[in-house]
């Protein structure tokens, strides 16, 4: 019998995995919907420390996931993990925890215990910082953990990026060592994740170790398509889900637990009969547990960019370095908003091919977001994607704070200190556009290719071809001059940064829109628990993939720590540190 049955193994899903099957009484079984990927059998492009290519694979991704980023757009491709190791598999690599205000925040939002003192622990045990082992990391950061973490050495910074610091730092931003340091405002090298070796190490690496895949209470499962968790009278008792070869299999255990991420967490819970009841009767989904929360809440960090032309000596003389190379974290002064709710990520490298190598980006998200959109099922097949609306900028703090972001990339590229690093500045965006020319293909490398030349022998007249064939008419100065203009822009090319959270949000069992209890259950189903982004009651200041790690590493601990509690007749049990 299987003790705890895992369905997702994306960042969340690989921990539990590991730590849950340390106990070699427990029998544990991991479902994904990916491939699987090793230590030894992994591709070169997710392998990479460069990681533009990755997410841009469709074997990585699912493919036909679309999303709107504001109410009544068109739907674009989202780019979410289907592979053994989720998002840590083809995301950035950036290692950033957030605010510890962030935390404190989940509590009073209905979070019982998942304050920032009770997550600190949890951080430590996760990482292996090798920069820090000062005093300061004996409260700050642990160098014992699976994620082992550095920062890009001054020397194979990109001259570019060297340049932006510079200027930045004459504009009042203090270079500061370290970004999971003090929470504060300042210009960082920003910390990654990254082996020994220099090479990307997902959660089904450096956590699902060989070692740890040899554990015979331990079953990976990959390319299965989970349907729905079966429950009985109230109670999970299993799931079924589809596999490889199209066939329909269930397995039965003593607890089941979800870990397949914002979008598609909430989607398996709905297909369940879990969620808002009118919502899954429209579908004929018998509601076995009304929670209106489920697929509610959905948040993002809403995205713009600038970018600017490298001049040749600007380029990076390392391609292949992780090119999201320093970070700058700020305040926007708005009224009803945090300190440092501003991040904007300096970029060596705009994209993996030719064009890409010749721009420099800042990459501008709102750090601490406050519209909210939804998940919803378009159908009962577990082969449909589900509805994703993010509906950003709909609160206008987050319009206003993209609309700032640009002024003040623009007045920093257009600075006198970035003449020999960079030409002409432009406003941009990932747009579907942007996405389709990046894909691999011989007709899109014959048109990067070309546009490479042109713009290395355009000399005076790079500007214009900028704007004509990159930003389609559109110019920094027109919209620095016109509010109008300005907001029109951000208004149609927000994109996200692949930060999705908070579709099934922890808090009290008495908040009608709480879909689970602080410790992961879910309210009104015995034996099911959640466990990835969407238990985020709040977004963090930060790119989401160290906090979900850490939410994985505390949950594994209450889960024994109860189980411990049940087989001694106890009531209850805190989790060990």
């Amino acid at each position: 019998m299987i003790d705890y049955l895992i369905l997702g193994g994306g960042s969340a899903g690989c921990v539990l995995a590991a730590r849950l099957s340390e106990d070699p009484e427990k029998q544990v079984c991991l479902i994904e919907a990916g491939r699987d990927i090793s230590a030894n059998h992994m591709p070169a492009a997710i392998r990479s420390r460069y990681p533009g290519r990755a997410y841009l694979d469709v074997r990585n991704i699912w493919k036909r996931l679309t999303a709107t980023m504001r109410q009544g757009d068109q739907t674009r491709r989202y780019e979410q993990a289907r592979i053994l190791g989720g998002g840590s598999a083809i995301n950035a690599l950036m290692t950033n925890r957030g605010a510890p205000a962030d935390y404190d925040e989940w509590e009073a939002l209905g979070a019982q215990g998942w304050n920032w003192q009770a997550c600190l622990p949890y951080f430590r045990k996760l990482e292996n910082d090798t920069d820090f082992d000062g005093p300061a990391s004996e409260t700050l950061h642990g160098q014992d953990g699976p994620v082992r973490i550095r920062r890009t050495p001054a020397h194979r910074l990109s001259p570019f990026v060297k340049s932006v610091m510079r200027v930045l730092g004459q504009q009042g931003f203090e270079h500061k060592p370290d970004q999971n340091g003090l929470w504060e405002e300042g210009v960082y090298v920003g910390a990654i994740g990254v082996s020994e070796q220099g090479e990307r190490i997902p959660t089904s690496v450096c956590y699902l170790t060989e070692e740890v895949r040899r554990r015979a209470n331990l079953t990976v499962r990959t390319c299965c398509l989970v349907d729905k968790v079966i429950v009985r009278e109230g109670c999970a008792v299993g799931a079924k889900f589809i596999t490889q070869q199209g066939y329909n299999e269930s397995l039965m255990a003593r607890q089941v637990i979800v870990c397949a991420g914002a979008i598609h967490t909430p989607a398996v819970l709905m297909r369940s009969g879990i969620g808002p009841a009118e919502h899954l009767r429209s579908l004929d989904i018998y509601p076995v547990a009304d929670l209106p929360g489920v697929g509610a809440n959905l948040m993002e960090h809403p995205s713009i960019a600038v970018s600017a032309l490298l001049t040749r000596s600007g380029r990076t003389p390392f391609p292949a370095e992780h090119h999201e190379q320093a970070i700058m974290r700020f305040s926007s002064g708005l009224a009803d908003t945090v300190p440092c709710d501003m991040h904007g990520a300096i970029l060596s490298r705009s994209g993996w091919h030719s064009i890409g190598y010749r721009m420099g980006t800042l990459f501008f998200w709102v750090n601490k977001s406050y519209s909210r959109g939804h998940v919803r099922l378009t159908d009962r097949d577990p082969h449909a994607e589900p509805e994703v609306c993010f509906n950003m900028l709909s609160d206008p703090r987050d319009e206003a704070r993209l609309q700032q972001a640009l002024r003040l990339g623009a007045q920093t590229l257009n600075a006198s200190g970035m003449s020999k690093a960079c030409s002409v500045v432009f406003p941009s965006s990932y747009s579907p556009r942007v996405a389709k020319v990046a894909m691999p293909g011989r007709f899109n490398a014959l048109q990067r290719g070309a546009l490479s030349l042109l713009l290395d022998i355009a000399g005076p007249l790079r500007g214009w071809l900028i704007h004509r064939l990159v930003t389609q008419g559109v110019t920094m100065q027109r919209l620095l001059a016109d509010d109008i203009a300005l907001s029109h822009f951000v208004k149609r090319n927000v994109g996200g940064t692949w930060h999705p959270s908070g579709t099934c949000r922890m808090g009290r069992s008495s908040d009608p829109m709480a879909v689970t209890t602080g410790d992961g259950r879910v309210i009104g189903v015995q034996a099911l628990r959640v466990c990835d982004a969407s238990l985020m009651p709040s977004i963090p200041c930060a790119n989401t993939n160290v906090p979900t790690i850490m939410i994985a590493e505390r949950l594994a601990d209450m889960i024994k720590a109860q189980a411990l509690a049940a087989s001694m007749g106890t009531v209850h049990a805190e989790p060990q540190h």
